[in-house]
């Protein structure tokens, strides 16, 4: 059985995309993943994951869904919140990949709505869990590939802004990030910002 693991990565970042990926792993291929160090991306290296992300991705088809800053704020003024945003996501890579089974880290607070919400709208057989990447070797994948994915952006980004002191790892919490956001009033914030984020729109 050819299993479709997704996870993301970003969710809860002020700064950047969120970067949402599906990898499909042929049932045999676990053990071969585990052999290779395979586990949920934040127990890894930066480097360890951008060496197993390439590797995953000449092994198998995935598919990678970036949602930028821009997009967030737009659907969150439109009504859309970020557990549909991200829903949404998933059922275009579960419908593009067409898995006979998918597993998926769960974004709801009730796991079985969520599951059931993504088989009703896919008709496909979905398992929805919380900590999936932490449980299901797919998973683990998928989070390799979409955090490895995301530090891309987020290094090209820091690239910029390096002389002033750059942007930190994007997060709300890390105190570069914190820092970089204090350098512009709310209207001067560059594209890359989530301006619908507390931390932000309190800046108004």
């Amino acid at each position: 059985m050819d299993i479709l693991g997704i996870d993301e990565a970003g969710r809860g970042s002020v700064l950047g995309p969120m970067v949402i990926a599906g990898v499909v792993v042929p049932e045999k291929m676990g053990k071969v993943l585990e052999r290779m160090g395979v586990k949920d991306s934040k127990r890894l290296t930066p480097n360890r994951r951008i060496i197993l992300s390439r590797k995953l991705k000449k092994m198998f088809e995935y598919e990678i869904v970036v949602i930028s800053a821009r997009e967030i704020d737009d659907l969150r003024a439109n009504g859309v919140n970020l557990n549909e945003i991200e829903k949404n996501a998933m059922e275009n890579i579960i419908l593009k990949l067409n898995p006979e089974k998918a597993i998926v880290d769960a974004v709801d607070v009730k796991a079985e709505r969520f599951q059931e919400n993504l088989c009703n709208d896919t008709g496909i057989e979905v398992i929805a869990e919380h900590k999936a990447d932490d449980k299901y070797i797919e998973v683990s994948a998928a989070s390799i590939i979409a955090k490895a994915e995301r530090d891309d952006y987020i290094k090209e980004i820091n690239k910029e802004y390096i002389k002033s002191g750059g942007i930190g790892s994007g997060y709300p919490s890390d105190p570069t990030t914190k820092k970089f956001l204090t350098n512009y009033t709310y209207d001067e914030m560059p594209d890359f910002v989530r301006k619908s984020w507390a931390t932000v729109a309190k800046m108004k």
